[in-house]
């Protein structure tokens, strides 16, 4: 690129797009990096446009064909690339970790690699790649600062992650994710209260505790019970409507924990706790640290402390060895935990993990068999879970984007306090993401709810107040920004948000 090219990229305004792939964890870290590529100067590119400047994408090591996807996707850009002087891409996150140098090579116009530690790094590489003119590839081995200490551009004006470990202390032989992250790594509890704290102040009314293993907290400052504390401390916290937290552990889920969750009033009747599988000797094949009686004996207190509790899990199906039996032992846990939502996987294999190497690896026609009659059962299941809802009256946090079809049935969408989604009628009165509706469930479906007749109360919400403001700083945006320098030294910190793994 001449130096005349130089000048044209950055003279005027410079707009930047992130695609996020996987877990909650890379969906916080994308807020991240688009807080610090705003507090470099770069604008949004609009929704849709397909002509930003600079393109990141987040990526993931977990999902199947994860690399494939991301070359196609840079295969795409390629050609866009050379026509538009000042283009750039940076490649992140868990993908860009464990291949580092590969992504160059395979997409040498690629300009900045980094990884999952040193995202704080992305406009300092973005503008020495600029003036350099090569492609700069940075990847550090540990944790160079917690993530809330960088700048964040959330996509919730309402609810909000907020990250309370990083990294994973398991093994998980289809896992790959400790690897990438490292080991685990807890805030200190009076940082992520004063996090909350500052969230609640913009008006956030619902925030979500993130961490690899979100219920191992505690292990990395020596304190067993620093998670059922937390529970109870955000339940403190003045204006702190809803709390949730994803992703447990079976092994590090206590009575304590179970305790808070019942007894504190504004952490919500949800849980998410990952089977992967219903036979012992799969689970021992996969190191995981618990058997089947042990999972439903969770279930069965979590039930009786939290009757309304909606549970849901993450299922693997086909993990090499996987009998017919030990298959028939995960239909057994499905039917007697009665899931209110499944998210289910055909296994496949991950480079670099310990099944990759197993024998036994189920053809792909038995897997795929195997799944669709897993899916059968959990789809009757959360349907007939579903159906206990009609009649039952619910407040509803109204959300932002959930109802693909509210415009044309002339409905909006909200989540209940067990995390169910609820499409209800438009009440005449002006309602705003972050507001409360109290809701009569009328009709259900296997993924979400009905509420078709009129709302039976609307409240007007400080989380609703803060939608507004936001939606009405969008739209009086100047068109353009000048690009800035990065700043030098680590930003000033500010509130921050979380990710969990599907893996755990």
């Amino acid at each position: 690129m001449s130096s005349i090219d130089r000048s044209q990229s950055v003279g005027g305004t410079r707009t930047y797009e992130v695609r996020t792939y996987g877990c909650q964890m890379n969906v916080h870290d994308s807020e991240r990096l688009s807080g610090l590529l705003e507090d470099a100067g770069y604008v949004r590119a609009p929704e849709g446009a397909d002509e930003a400047d600079v393109v990141v994408f987040n990526t993931c090591a977990v999902r199947e064909n994860a690399d494939n996807k991301l070359y196609g996707n840079l295969g795409h850009l390629a050609p866009k690339k050379a026509s538009r002087p000042g283009m750039q891409i940076a490649v992140g996150g868990c993908l860009a970790q464990k291949d580092r140098d590969t992504i160059v090579k395979r997409a040498p116009w690629v300009d900045v690699v980094f990884g999952t530690h040193n995202i704080g790094k992305l406009p300092v590489l973005l503008e020495r790649a600029r003036v350099q003119e090569e492609a700069q590839v940075e990847i550090a081995e540990s944790l160079e600062a917690f993530p809330s200490t960088l700048p964040t551009r959330r996509e919730s004006a309402y609810a909000a992650w907020v990250s309370i470990s990083v990294g994973c202390n398991n093994t998980c032989t289809f896992c790959i994710v400790p690897a990438l992250r490292g080991k685990e790594k807890d805030r200190r509890p009076g940082d992520i209260l004063a996090e909350i704290e500052a969230l609640v102040a913009e008006g956030v009314s619902e925030i979500t505790l993130l961490g690899q293993n979100v219920n191992a907290y505690g292990s990395d400052i020596g304190d067993r019970e620093a998670f059922s504390k937390l529970l109870r401390a955000c339940g403190k916290i003045d204006g702190l409507e809803r709390v949730r937290f994803t992703s447990p552990h079976p092994r590090d889920f206590t009575d304590d924990v179970i305790a808070a969750m019942a007894e504190t009033p504004n952490v919500m009747p949800q849980l998410h706790m990952p089977l992967q599988s219903g036979s012992d000797p799969v689970l021992k094949a996969m190191r995981r640290s618990y058997r089947q009686e042990r999972f439903l004996g969770i279930i069965e207190k979590v039930r009786a402390a939290i009757p309304h509790a909606a549970i849901s899990t993450d299922i693997i199906v086909g993990f090499p060895g996987e009998t017919e039996e030990d298959f028939e032992q995960t239909l057994h846990v499905v039917r007697e935990a009665r899931f209110a939502q499944a998210f289910t996987f055909q296994y496949s294999k991950r480079p670099g993990t310990p099944a990759a190497e197993m024998d036994g690896q189920i053809p792909k026609k038995v897997v795929q068999e195997r799944y669709e009659r897993l899916v059968a059962l959990q789809e009757e299941i959360s349907w007939e879970e579903n159906k206990k809802q009609v009649g039952r009256t619910l407040e509803l946090m109204v959300a932002e984007g959930e109802g693909r079809k509210d415009d044309t049935t002339h409905r909006l969408s909200g989540r209940a306090p067990d995390n169910r989604l609820v499409h209800f009628t438009k009440p005449d009165q002006e309602v705003r993401p972050g507001d409360v509706v109290t809701v009569e469930i009328t009709y259900a479906a296997p993924h979400h709810l009905l509420a078709e007749g009129p709302v039976l109360d609307l409240r007007r919400t400080r989380a609703g107040d803060a939608w507004e403001k936001r939606n009405a700083a969008e739209k009086a945006k100047p068109v353009g920004v000048m690009l800035g320098l990065p700043k030098i030294g680590a930003p000033e910190p500010q509130p921050a948000v979380a990710s969990g793994c599907g893996c755990d």
